[in-house]
């Protein structure tokens, strides 16, 4: 297909993609190195096999159409010698976090793609991320770690909205009406995340070198505090259960094992990710007060993510994506 340029969303894509494969090969390198358990280990190297193999592909094209390697992240990104920072099972937490953000990435690029060897490869990698997602689910449940979504009675008859109080959750004066499976649903998977997100960012603060940003990952701990607190209170007031742990450990060591650069594309990552999730949410949402709720998560989240930018540009760790300019 070389012989079919590249259109601009294909390009800006890959390069998304890319520098996605470069900063998990980094850190898998560090969890690699650092794991205790043979099946830990051996999940995380197969997730490793399986991105240099994409990483390569992307290489492959870029190269045949004669476009610059990203520079991405490199082994100065990573001290694979630093102490474990994350125990074992977070490493299976943090991946498959990371494999729901990814599924759904590469489901958006695909829609953007034209050229048929692109969109077989975003199949493939949407096969691979899916893989990534049941092998570390399956770990997590058979070690006894994950906690699986609220149980319900199973519906008997179909049942049709009446009037449309079913939206009313604003007035105080008013019971509210318990959560639908449909909202039960994105509520846990918001704390799902946000609990994995909260360790993830406590281990960045403890690492990270720069004050402004250990300042930032300390902000992005307490947003997801803030956003746990409120889907936690969403399940209680339905009677529902929130799950009470999430099975990962931050250990005490303060030796960074990534670049601050590497931590903060990582956060900004997983930031795009909750105001997709939350604009999800709040799409699917018939309450009112979980419309209002979400849409005051995306303003947090978006303030956040906007910040985290400004400060990737001021220490200069901000790749520009490729542009219309025209260059030698």
């Amino acid at each position: 297909m070389a012989d079919i340029p590249l259109s601009s969303s294909e390009l800006g894509n890959l390069w998304q993609a890319y520098r996605e494969k470069s900063m998990a090969l980094r850190v898998l390198e560090h969890l690699i190195e650092k794991s205790n358990e043979k099946e830990v280990k051996d999940i995380l190297q197969d997730i490793y096999s399986i991105e240099i193999k994409n990483e390569e592909e992307i290489k492959t094209i870029f190269n045949d159409a004669g476009a610059v390697i990203p520079l991405a992240f490199t082994e100065s990104d990573v001290n694979k010698n630093a102490p474990q920072l994350f125990n074992d099972n977070y490493a299976i937490m943090y991946f498959r976090m990371m494999s729901k953000v990814l599924t759904g990435l590469y489901s958006l690029h695909s829609g953007m793609s034209y050229r048929s060897d692109i969109r077989n490869l975003y199949m493939d990698f949407t096969a691979d991320t899916q893989h990534v997602y049941s092998v570390t689910t399956q770990h997590l449940l058979d070690k006894g770690i994950l906690t699986r979504p609220p149980f319900i009675p199973m519906p008997k008859n179909v049942d049709l909205i009446g009037d449309t109080s079913y939206t009313s959750g604003l007035n105080p004066f008013k019971k509210k009406r318990t959560l639908n499976t449909v909202e039960i649903g994105l509520v846990y998977q918001s704390l799902e995340t946000n609990i994995t997100g909260m360790q993830l960012m406590a281990g960045f603060e403890q690492a990270a070198k720069e004050s402004d940003v250990k300042n930032y990952f300390k902000r992005g701990k307490e947003l997801a505090k803030e956003i746990i607190s409120i889907m936690s209170n969403l399940l209680l007031e339905s009677d529902l259960p929130a799950p009470v742990t999430s099975g990962g450990m931050i250990t005490d060591s303060i030796i960074p094992p990534f670049s601050d650069k590497l931590m903060m594309y990582n956060t900004n990552l997983l930031s795009m990710f909750g105001l997709g999730s939350n604009s999800v949410g709040a799409a699917f949402s018939f309450r009112s007060d979980l419309l209002l709720k979400m849409g005051s998560i995306m303003a947090s989240t978006f303030d956040f993510a906007k910040d985290g930018g400004m400060i990737l540009m001021e220490h200069g760790w901000m790749e520009e994506p490729p542009s219309c300019e025209r260059n030698g």
